[in-house]
């Protein structure tokens, strides 16, 4: 498929691709404040700025695009046809540095928790993710007491 834009329009369009507020975003925080879930958002004193975090059970949660993040296995994730070394290496750095940071927060106590874009479409789904996770990380706090 070929690109109708030129090099410029394109780079135009992709300097406008948010990184906070987006859509996904929008609705998992949507999804968890229904559910009781309390919540802050992009901590920047926690490593990886994550989307939201949930100090009461030290969850990090980051909402990954698939394109971005390089989302194995989805249809979303596909390189596009033009500059396809670029975008391969620039989403190769984008997952070296999530490990990075997933081990971070590991070092800190701290439990990520990674909401692909592409799973977002139930807000059941949302909630069961995140309950799961805080159920485990309060077991964790009740054992260590």
């Amino acid at each position: 498929m070929v690109d109708h834009l030129t090099p410029e329009a394109r780079s135009e369009n992709m300097s406008r691709v948010r990184n906070r507020g987006t859509g996904p975003e929008l609705r998992v925080r949507r999804a968890l404040h229904r559910a009781g879930f309390r919540f802050r958002l992009h901590r920047r004193d926690i490593p990886g700025t994550p989307d939201l975090y949930l100090p009461k059970y030290k969850l990090a949660v980051f909402v990954h695009g698939c394109f971005w993040h390089g989302h194995e296995g989805c249809r979303r994730a596909k390189l596009p046809a033009t500059r396809q070394e670029f975008w391969r290496e620039k989403i190769e750095r984008n997952k070296a540095r999530d490990r990075g940071v997933e081990a971070a927060l590991s070092d800190l106590g701290i439990v990520p928790v990674i909401l692909w874009e592409c799973g977002l479409k139930d807000e059941g789904a949302i909630v069961d993710i995140i309950s799961r996770h805080a159920h485990r990380a309060s077991a964790d706090d009740d054992r260590t007491e």
